[in-house]
């Protein structure tokens, strides 16, 4: 996974769990995509500050990874509820009862939710 995309989703995870300056740099690097200068600029720092402050973050978000795991079991759950939907639709489309069809649609609209 993309380093930026595993990042922006560890924020979202854990950001709660940062100081209220690593998330909104983390934030404002990854997410809305401002470079380091305009983020001390915008702060009145150094760039160098900014970076040591992200830094710092990225590593709490994935220290946090390690130890809780929620990104992992999600990403596997995710995998999980599509292989079910994929069997579900292979089933669905092979038989033809009304019936077995009403519920396996049924079954799909909560699992969809899910994803």
């Amino acid at each position: 996974m993309e380093k930026k995309v595993e990042v922006s989703m560890l924020c979202q995870l854990y950001g709660s769990l940062l100081t209220a300056k690593q998330f909104e740099f983390i934030d404002d690097y990854y997410n809305n995509d401002l470079s380091l200068s305009e983020i001390a600029e915008n702060n009145e720092i150094t760039r160098q500050a900014v970076r040591d402050i992200i830094k710092k973050g990225e590593k709490k978000l994935f220290e946090y990874e390690e130890k809780l795991g929620f990104m992992k079991r999600t990403l596997n759950q995710e995998k999980r509820i599509e292989k079910a939907l994929y069997e579900l639709t292979k089933i669905q489309k092979n038989y033809s009862d009304k019936q077995i069809a009403s519920v396996l649609e049924s079954i799909k609209k909560e699992l969809n939710c899910l994803v």
